[in-house]
């Protein structure tokens, strides 16, 4: 008996560890290591942040071609399966297909963190709004580009009510984008939109009607200024806010 808690307990330490080496090691290097190790590295702590990584060159000297496993339908079902449920950080690879999104959607129900690579295809990227049911504990939603926010924003605030990040860098925020958030998320907490593509009128409407940001980031923004006093003025309760380098116009180049 002592020595099964022992065995136990050893298992959970690795597995403890195993958390931390990525996704790569804990799917190519660590399981074959030793039997104690592959048995701890199915243990589903080690795969509660599923973060498919962007793969580097590098990477690319392995003896199976990383880059085009890494992003099968598959191997995003085989990694969503050994979670058992329990992924709270999900992070899809590039060309992500539509069968492997739904899979994953359907598969990680306990889901706060949900990163959407800039290179997802279209035909994956229109199931969004309707696959955002599934991720009622959903906290924090990372766009690496506009997607259809539009659309998507509605469904959080429909389903996801502990819902207080939104990540949209290198976005298009139009009027549409800026009064969804006020009508379906009007209590989230933090908005980075560093880079975007903002108007001055559309950036008012999310300062009027998100009244409970403690940080918002639009520095490097094009469609206002960084020294507009009305949005100052309107910031100004804001503890994290940045709006440094924002401009109205792209400046010409000069020789």
């Amino acid at each position: 008996m002592e020595e099964r808690k022992w065995d136990e307990l050893n298992m959970d330490c690795l597995a403890n560890v195993f958390q931390k080496v990525g996704m790569l090691s804990l799917l190519f290097d660590v399981p074959f290591v030793c039997k104690s190790w592959y048995k701890a590295s199915l243990n589903p702590m080690c795969w509660q942040h599923l973060v498919f990584p962007d793969i580097n060159p590098s990477d690319m000297g392995r003896q199976i071609p990383v880059r085009l496993l890494i992003q099968s339908t598959s191997v995003v079902k085989l990694v969503v399966n050994r979670s058992s449920g329990c992924a709270t950080t999900l992070a899809l690879p590039k060309h992500c297909s539509e069968k492997a999104l739904e899979y994953a959607a359907k598969k990680c129900p306990a889901l706060k963190i949900l990163v959407l690579h800039d290179f997802m295809p279209h035909e994956s990227s229109i199931l969004i709004p309707k696959l955002i049911s599934k991720w009622k504990n959903l906290e924090v939603l990372s766009l690496r580009w506009s997607y259809n926010m539009a659309d998507i924003i509605p469904q959080i605030g429909f389903h996801c009510k502990k819902f207080v990040q939104l990540n949209a860098p290198n976005s298009i925020i139009g009027k549409d984008e800026s009064s969804a958030m006020v009508t379906f998320v009007p209590n989230i907490r933090h908005l980075f939109l560093k880079g975007s593509g903002i108007k001055q009128e559309n950036l008012v409407i999310i300062l009027q009607g998100c009244k409970e940001l403690v940080s918002l980031d639009v520095s490097d923004c094009i469609g206002f200024k960084d020294d507009d006093a009305e949005i100052l003025q309107l910031a100004s309760h804001i503890p994290a806010f940045v709006c440094e380098g924002s401009r109205i116009l792209i400046p010409q180049l000069t020789d």
